[in-house]
């Protein structure tokens, strides 16, 4: 389906097991791909119960495609018009990468609403590049130098990115899937949201979150480093590290089994108990 975020500008969504009583989870991917990624945990969670959303942010998979639009209020305020459209309530908000910094301004600009819990997974936060105060990430002049690269030979830059995307050989099939998911976002769109990523910081966010948060990482990430993890502990209250010690950046599909069973036992957390 899709849902109009502002005029002129509609977002793909998925919605898997929408029936009555499907507890709604909604998935925001990371750059440069789409929703398609979590395609091994939208096989797992409709089974236990759960609802799966998976929204395609603008400029990337099947959503329109503008020139503007990739801040990450904007991007923030996308998702809202979605979970406002769909009408959840106490949903479970799985961010991504660029998805986890998306979801954790939208924890901050719009109060969290609806959410009950937040799943950060390798989330490109609280800053994607370093700074003389924040020694971890990516130099930001390697980033300028994916935007360049992006400008003049966006295939070549995407075959780059998955040789540090994961620790491990996952196989030339699924490289290639990963590639195909990277040619189906807009070009423009690539750029402007690298640009986000290089320039965007998120500290003063994430003392916005107050619900229950599970953080995962893993372990061997070239993309995140590690330590980005414990300064999200530390600044979110009552959070929790999830370590993945067979993973770089591409945990969901590196230790896909593992992961799923991490995050049903943080989503059960709060399940009703059974009577009887």
């Amino acid at each position: 389906m899709y849902i109009e975020v502002e005029q002129g500008v509609r977002l793909f969504v998925r919605d898997l097991n929408p029936g009555e009583g499907s507890r709604p989870v909604v998935f925001v991917h990371g750059w440069p791909v789409n929703h398609r990624m979590f395609e091994y945990q939208f096989n797992v969670l409709p089974h236990y119960g759960y609802r799966c959303i998976g929204l395609d942010l603008r400029g990337f998979g099947q959503s329109d495609k503008p020139w503007h639009g990739y801040s990450y209020n904007r991007m923030a305020d996308d998702i809202h018009k979605v979970i406002e459209a769909l009408e959840l309530h106490d949903a479970v908000l799985v961010g991504f990468s660029v998805g986890g910094a998306i979801s954790i301004r939208y924890m901050a600009r719009h109060g969290g609403a609806r959410i009950a819990r937040l799943a950060l997974v390798n989330a490109a936060a609280p800053l994607f590049t370093q700074r003389p105060d924040y020694p971890y990430g990516l130099p930001i002049q390697q980033v300028d130098g994916l935007i360049r690269q992006t400008s003049n030979n966006r295939p070549a830059m995407l075959t780059g990115l998955w040789d540090q995307f994961f620790n491990r050989n996952i196989g030339e099939p699924l490289i290639h899937w990963f590639q195909q998911l990277g040619l189906e976002a807009d070009s423009h769109a690539t750029i402007e949201c690298l640009l986000s990523l290089r320039n965007e910081d998120l500290r003063h966010d994430l003392r916005s979150i107050r619900i229950p948060c599970a953080v995962y990482y893993g372990v061997h990430d070239q993309i995140v480093p590690y330590p980005s993890a414990r300064v999200l502990q530390q600044g979110i209250a009552g959070s929790r590290i999830y370590p993945f010690h067979n993973s770089g950046h591409g945990l969901v599909v590196e230790e896909k089994e593992a992961f799923n069973t991490a995050l049903l036992d943080f989503l059960h957390e709060d399940d009703p108990p059974v009577s009887g």
